[in-house]
C-alpha cells in the first residue's frame, strides 16, 4: 500500500534546496533562507557533501547573540550536524513517519556519495500521500496535531 518513493516527489524537493558552504557568513546564510519555499539549508563541504543543515531556528538564535554588527558567524559553527536525511528510493510514508516521530519539518535528500539531492517538506509528503490514498484520516489528524510549525 505505501508504495511511493521520494523520488516521486523530486520537482518540490528540488524546488525547496538550498545549499552553503561551511564557509558562508550567518547573514548571507539568513538571506538564503528569507526565500519563502526555503525552511533548511544544506551546509556542504568542498566536494559538494552534507556536512549539516542550518534551519530558521537556527538563524534566529544565532542572530538574536549578535551585537550590534559583530554578527560574524560561518555555517560551520552554526549548523547541525547529527542530521536524518533520506534517499530517493526511500519510501516517503516512512520519511514521514520519521519526521513526526523527530519532529522535523524538512528532511534533506542525498545521494550516495551524501550530495543534496532535494529536501522533503513534511506538507509535500503529506500532500502526495494523501493525493495516493496511503494516508488513513487517523494518521492525518496524529501528524498533523502531533508536528505543527518548527
Amino acid at each position: 500500500m505505501h508504495t511511493l518513493q521520494v523520488h516521486q516527489i523530486e520537482a518540490l524537493s528540488r524546488s525547496r534546496l538550498a545549499t552553503v558552504s561551511m564557509h558562508t557568513p550567518l547573514l548571507l546564510a539568513a538571506q538564503s533562507l528569507s526565500q519563502t519555499q526555503i525552511g533548511l539549508l544544506v551546509v556542504c563541504d568542498p566536494d559538494g557533501a552534507m556536512v549539516g543543515v542550518i534551519s530558521k531556528t537556527d538563524i534566529i538564535r544565532n542572530v538574536s547573540r549578535c551585537l550590534g554588527g559583530a554578527c560574524r558567524s560561518l555555517s560551520s559553527e552554526i549548523m547541525t550536524t547529527n542530521v536524518v536525511a533520506c534517499s530517493p528510493t526511500d519510501l516517503l510514508y516512512d520519511v514521514l513517519s520519521t519526521m513526526q516521530t523527530r519532529g522535523l519539518v524538512h528532511v534533506p535528500v542525498l545521494d550516495t556519495g551524501r550530495r543534496p539531492l532535494g529536501v522533503v517538506n513534511a506538507r509535500d509528503a503529506l500532500r502526495a500521500l494523501v493525493a495516493q490514498g496511503s494516508y488513513e484520516q487517523s494518521q492525518l489528524f496524529d501528524y498533523v496535531m502531533g508536528v505543527g510549525y518548527h
